[in-house]
This record gives structure tokens, C-alpha cells and sequence, in this order.
């Protein structure tokens, strides 16, 4: 499985996408609970720019990993981004979200330093 994934990684740095993925996938199929690789799936939709894609994996990963700080990171920058230009999180539903004011931003970045903290000790 680290073979696997030192693989992918390798792929990742030199742009081949296709390859990390097929790599990533591997590693879920034989591991589902493997919050890095699903990590790396949606790295890799980030490098594509599929933003949904990489919302979706982030949480994904998250599910299995609450306290993964690259998951948390990309799921929270999704969201940010895909609000900032008003759509919805696929797991919002349809309805129209609004950006989050500069309060609650500070706010969930503050809920995060806790957790990353507290994951420290």
C-alpha cells in the first residue's frame, strides 16, 4: 500500500494526473477507510480544476478523518470559493448560499486552530 502511495506522490509532483489518480484509486479500493489517498483524489481534481470534485473528496476524507488538516483545509477553501461566487455545496442543496461574512470566516478559521491544536497535545 506505501508503495502505492509513494507512487502516486511521485506522479503527483510531475504532473501526471491521470496515473496519480489511477494510483489513489487503488489504494481506496483495497483501503476505503484510507483518508490520505482519498486526500490525494482530491488533489488531483484540484490540479484539473474541478472544484466540486475536490469539495466532495475533501469531505469525503473527512468523514473517515475529522482531524486531517489537508482535508479540512481543501474542503474549506471549496466551500469558500464556490460561495464566493454564490453556488451551493452539493451538499447544501439547490437554494443560493451567500458568502460568509468576515465574522463567521474568522470564526471557522479559529474552530480549526482549536482542532489542530488540540490534536498537538
Amino acid at each position: 500500500m506505501i508503495e502505492l502511495m509513494l507512487e502516486a506522490e511521485r506522479a503527483m509532483a510531475v504532473g501526471l494526473l491521470d496515473q496519480a489518480e489511477r494510483l489513489y484509486r487503488q489504494v481506496v479500493a483495497a483501503d476505503p477507510r484510507n483518508a490520505i489517498a482519498i486526500v490525494g483524489l482530491a488533489r488531483v481534481a484540484l490540479e484539473r480544476g474541478d472544484q466540486r470534485t475536490t469539495y466532495l473528496e475533501a469531505r469525503r476524507a473527512l468523514v473517515l478523518d475529522p482531524d486531517n488538516p489537508a482535508a479540512s483545509h481543501l474542503a474549506m477553501r471549496m466551500a469558500e470559493v464556490m460561495r464566493g461566487r454564490g453556488e451551493p455545496l452539493p451538499d447544501e442543496g439547490p437554494s443560493r448560499v451567500e458568502a460568509p461574512t468576515a465574522e463567521q470566516s474568522t470564526d471557522d478559521r479559529a474552530g480549526l486552530v482549536d482542532r489542530i491544536l488540540r490534536r498537538r497535545r
